[in-house]
């Protein structure tokens, strides 16, 4: 079982930046694809990025393309979400999940990180 901790959560301006890792333990995530997820008060968890086990392909939420990049260091055991442009919406807490195999499927998710706070302020 791998266990998984967010940090780089904070306070940050609208237009403001931050980068969130996401770190492994108990076992290597290099054969396994890893995603970002979200939930802000009153709604429901929804996805927001991930990639597959070699970082060869990322998939976006609609409402993150072209500001979240999510990458991986893979001799680190981590994963990252570089945030851009932040807006008051991205107001969330933010988790990171691994998944059970190396190519991303949403319906087949492994172990959660317990999340890390994001606050834009407007």
């Amino acid at each position: 079982q791998v266990q998984l901790v967010e940090s780089g959560g904070g306070l940050v301006q609208a237009g403001g930046s931050l980068r969130l890792s996401c770190a492994a333990s108990g076992r290597t995530i290099s054969n396994y694809a890893m995603g970002w997820f979200r939930q802000a008060p009153g709604k429901e968890r929804e996805f927001v990025a991930a990639i597959n086990w070699s970082g060869g392909n990322t998939y976006y939420a609609e409402s993150v393309k072209g500001r979240f990049t999510i990458s991986r260091d893979n001799a680190k055991n981590t994963v990252y979400l570089q945030m851009n442009s932040l807006k008051p919406e991205d107001t969330a807490v933010y988790y990171c999940v691994a998944s059970r195999s190396g190519w991303w499927d949403r319906r087949d998710l492994g172990s959660w990180g317990q999340g890390t706070q994001v606050t834009v302020s407007s």
